[in-house]
C-alpha cells in the first residue's frame, strides 16, 4: 500500500500537495482531503479584508521553497505598482495559492499524475494492512502507506474565565474572523489579545462600525512591533552571534548573548539579529530541555511574539490612527472574569496597579492567537488519534510529540511510520513552524521524502530530553516592561 493522504485543506496541505505532484508520476495515488471550504486558502487567506495584510513582504511569501519571486511575480500580473518589498493583501496571497493548484493540477493531469481531491472531512485513521485506513465523513475509506496531518490552527476554547451565560449570550465571539456575519451593530467592542489576530480584529471591527469605541487587553498590553519600511541588511556578524546563541546553556544565557550583541553594536537594528536568527531558531529551541522551555513559556514567550511575528507598517499606521482618534484603547491587564447575558462584563486586573475595575461591552471577541493545546481540543480526528494512542500531546501543550522531520510519536513513545505532521501541530518540537517560509521549505522536504516511498517500521522511541541528563535549567527571570525602541530585549 503505497498511497499517500493529505489532510487539511489550507495552505500547508496545498503546499504539500502541488510539492508532490511537482515530483512527477511514480505510480502512487495523492490523495487530498481539503474539507468542504475553498481548498488552500484555510484561516489565514480566506479573509476578504484589503486591510489584512500579509506580515512577511511579497518576496518571502510563496508556495515552492526553490522558486524565490514567484508570489511577486502573481501578484505584478494582477494589480499595478507591485514591489518585492510591499506587504501585500491575504486575500491576493489566497488568490495566488489557488492559480498554483490549478495550475499544477492540469500540469499533473497531462503527464497522468494520479491524484484525488475530496471535499469531505477526516473522521478517523486507523492502522491496517501495512499503512492506514482514513475514514471520510462521505463513507469513502482510503488506503494509505503515508499519512500527512495539515490541520492548521485549532479552533480556540473558551477562556477559562468565561461564563456558560456568557457563551451562550451570543456576545462572546470565539471565531474573530466572523465579524463580518454580524449584523447588531455595537457600541463597544473589547477584544482579548492584542497579537497580529488581534490587530486584523481591530481593523475588521473599526472598518465595520465606524461608530463603535474599541478596547484591546492582554496581559502585558503589547502590540506587535512593526516591520521598518524597507529591508535592513543582514548583520555582518550574524554567524558569529548565532554560533554563540548555539553554545548558550538555556534561555538565560541566550538572552544575555542576544542583549551583549545589542549593547555592543547600538547602530544595529535588533529587527535585524531576529530576522537572521530565522535558520537556526527550531535548533535553539530543541537545545532547551523542558524545564528551560518551560521557563521561555512563562516569561519571555509574549516578548518574541511581539518581536519575531511584526506587523506591516500600513498595518501599525492604521492601529496608531485608531488610537490617536480616540476611537482605541488598550490596556495590559489580566481578564478575571466575562460574565452577563449581553452586554457582557469584563472584569480585568490592571497589570501596572493591580487595580480591578468592570469593562461592559456589547461585543467581546477571544482573538488570543494560535491554540495548540490538542488535548483538550473538540478536533474530531485529533481527540481520536490521542484515544486511540497513535498520537500523543506535547508535554507542553504545544501540538504533538514529533520528530524534526514531522513523524509523529504514538502513546508508548515509538516513531508511528507513515504518519507525518506539518505546520502549527509542530511547535513542540520545531517552535517556528507557522509561517509560509518555514511551511513551504518543509512541505518540499516532506514530499521529497514521501516519494521516496513508505519508510520501514521504526524502531526509535521518543527518548529523552534535548540535551543531556545533566543539563541545568535556568533559574527563574524577571521581565520588565522595557524601551519599546529596541524591541524590549536590552533592558530584559
Amino acid at each position: 500500500m503505497t498511497d499517500i493522504v493529505i489532510i487539511g485543506g489550507g495552505a500547508a496541505g496545498a503546499a504539500v500537495f502541488v510539492a508532490l505532484l511537482r515530483q512527477g508520476s511514480y505510480g502512487r495515488t495523492v490523495h487530498w482531503v481539503a474539507g468542504h471550504d475553498a481548498a488552500g486558502r484555510g484561516v489565514a487567506y480566506s479573509t476578504t479584508d484589503e486591510r489584512h495584510l500579509l506580515n512577511v513582504r511579497a518576496s518571502g511569501m510563496g508556495l515552492h521553497a526553490d522558486r524565490e519571486g514567484d508570489f511577486v511575480d502573481y501578484a505584478s500580473r494582477q494589480r499595478p505598482n507591485v514591489h518585492a518589498t510591499d506587504f501585500l493583501p491575504r486575500c491576493l496571497f489566497g488568490d495566488y495559492v489557488t492559480d498554483q493548484l490549478q495550475t499544477h493540477i492540469e500540469a499533473a493531469r497531462k503527464i497522468q499524475r494520479p491524484f484525488s481531491i475530496h471535499a469531505a472531512e477526516v473522521v478517523g485513521i486507523e492502522p491496517g494492512d501495512g499503512g492506514y485506513r482514513v475514514l471520510l465523513d462521505d463513507g469513502q475509506t482510503l488506503q494509505a502507506g503515508s499519512v500527512v496531518l495539515a490541520v492548521g490552527a485549532l479552533s480556540p476554547r473558551p477562556l477559562r474565565t468565561v461564563s456558560a451565560n456568557a457563551l451562550a449570550s451570543g456576545a462572546y465571539e470565539l471565531d474573530p474572523w466572523s465579524l463580518v456575519r454580524r449584523s447588531a451593530v455595537p457600541r463597544r467592542v473589547l477584544v482579548i489579545g492584542t497579537g497580529l489576530t488581534a490587530v486584523d480584529t481591530l481593523l475588521a471591527a473599526a472598518r465595520r462600525w465606524p461608530g463603535a469605541e474599541l478596547v484591546a487587553v492582554s496581559r502585558h498590553g503589547l502590540l506587535p512591533f512593526v516591520h521598518p519600511p524597507f529591508p535592513l541588511g543582514p548583520y555582518p556578524g550574524q554567524a558569529k552571534l548565532n554560533a554563540a546563541l548555539l553554545a548558550s546553556r538555556g534561555v538565560r544565557s541566550m538572552l544575555r548573548c542576544f542583549r551583549d550583541t545589542l549593547r555592543t553594536t547600538p547602530q544595529v537594528d535588533w529587527r535585524t539579529l531576529v530576522d537572521g536568527m530565522r535558520p537556526v531558531n527550531a535548533r535553539l529551541w530543541q537545545k532547551l530541555t523542558l524545564a528551560q522551555r518551560k521557563q521561555f513559556l512563562h516569561h519571555l514567550r509574549w516578548l518574541w511574539e511581539a518581536s519575531r511575528h511584526r506587523t506591516a507598517p500600513q498595518t501599525a499606521q492604521a492601529i496608531e490612527q485608531l488610537r490617536d482618534e480616540g476611537r482605541l484603547q488598550v490596556h495590559a491587564a489580566r481578564v478575571l472574569g466575562v460574565d452577563g447575558t449581553g452586554p457582557l462584563d469584563v472584569t480585568l486586573r490592571s497589570r501596572a496597579s493591580q487595580v480591578m475595575t468592570t469593562l461592559r461591552a456589547d461585543l467581546v471577541v477571544q482573538a488570543t492567537g494560535l491554540d495548540t493545546a490538542v488535548a483538550y481540543t473538540q478536533h474530531p480526528l485529533l481527540s481520536q488519534l490521542l484515544r486511540d494512542g497513535l498520537a500523543t500531546a506535547d508535554p507542553l501543550q504545544l501540538g504533538v510529540a514529533a520528530q524534526p522531520d514531522g513523524r509523529l510519536f504514538d502513546a508508548h513513545g515509538t516513531v508511528q511510520p507513515g504518519l507525518y505532521a506539518i505546520g502549527s501541530l509542530l511547535r513542540g518540537n520545531l517552535w517556528e513552524c507557522t509561517a509560509m517560509p518555514e511551511i513551504r521549505v518543509a512541505a518540499q522536504a516532506l514530499a521529497a521524502c514521501l516519494a521516496e516511498g513508505p519508510e520501514p517500521p521504526a524502531s526509535g522511541t521518543a527518548g529523552t530530553d534535548p540535551l543531556p541528563a545533566d543539563s541545568h535549567a535556568d533559574a527563574p527571570t524577571t521581565i520588565r516592561h522595557n524601551d519599546m525602541a529596541i524591541g524590549g530585549f536590552a533592558r530584559v
